[in-house]
């Protein structure tokens, strides 16, 4: 259990390290933002600086301060593991931003949009892989999609659409148009290693079905159906545990299941739709 958190840290911090590269590298010196709290972090250094004066809040800076409240809203709304990775994520982030200078490699604006949605999409999807975020907009957009019932994807598009506008609104309007080049490409990245806004079934055939239960109740806020089950062979009684969750939470049920149940006989398959509250009661 040891290796395999400490491999998950090693993921996240390269996850973050990565952000922060195409940060650096390629989007603040071209005035091209990312996507979520980083953009809006770098929408909050840029009135700063250039209309305020006040020039001595980094964007790494402000990407910490941001997620303070939304870290604090994640511990009881979406899970402590996700939480504490996805704020670890944060804070690398932000240290990595602080170190690495910020350079210019090209003049060419979409060079830099491409290649920076690039790099922050691997980063950004590794972390997603191994079960945590960049934070802000990710674990908002999953609060408000269990209180509503609507995809994640829908609350993030409206988000990064706001950094679209201001990023015309600050700067050029040619600047809004390359920072959606860069959110597409990032988006497309995303998706390739990690599918972002899924839903997946878990069907968890066990002995332990009470203390399984307990568990999975205790990290995240789904609802469970329990189904009477026994083995062909075996001609044993159990029960499969039937639940709907986000791909964002895979890596903590997978996580459970070996702590409570490493027999435990598990199939997860993709959910193409689901109809009624996506929530913890039934």
């Amino acid at each position: 259990m040891f290796l395999l958190e400490s491999k998950r840290v090693i993921i996240v911090v390269i996850g973050a390290v990565l952000n922060a590269i195409a940060l650096n590298f390629f989007l603040i010196e071209a005035d091209v933002y990312a996507s979520g709290f980083t953009g809006l972090a770098q929408l909050l250094s840029t009135i700063f600086s250039d209309y305020l004066g006040i020039d001595f809040i980094s964007t790494g800076i402000w990407l910490f301060l941001i997620n303070i409240p939304v870290a604090l809203l994640g511990w009881f709304k979406v899970g402590r593991y996700f939480t504490v990775y996805s704020f670890l994520s944060v804070a690398i982030t932000t240290l990595a931003l602080e170190i690495i200078p910020v350079v210019s490699f090209s003049n060419d604006i979409m060079l830099n949009a491409v290649f920076g949605g690039v790099i922050g999409g691997i980063g950004v999807g590794m972390s997603l892989k191994w079960g945590a975020s960049t934070g802000g907009s990710d674990i908002i957009a999953m609060v408000l999609s269990r209180l509503k019932d609507r995809p994640i994807g829908n609350y993030l598009m409206f988000i990064n659409g706001i950094i679209i506008l201001l990023a015309g609104y600050l700067n050029k309007p040619e600047n809004a148009l390359y920072t959606l080049l860069a959110l597409y490409v990032s988006t497309r990245v995303i998706d390739t290693v990690h599918t972002r806004h899924e839903k997946v079934t878990a069907m968890i055939v066990t002995k332990k079905t009470d203390e399984l239960q307990q568990a999975i109740h205790d990290t995240m806020i789904r609802g469970i159906t329990i189904l009477p089950a026994r083995g062909a062979y075996s001609k044993e009684d159990k029960s499969m545990l039937v639940l709907v969750i986000t791909r964002y939470e895979l890596y903590d049920l997978e996580r459970i299941i070996n702590e409570v149940d490493p027999n435990a006989f598990t199939n997860v398959v993709q959910t193409t739709g689901i109809f009624g509250f996506f929530r913890r009661n039934d």
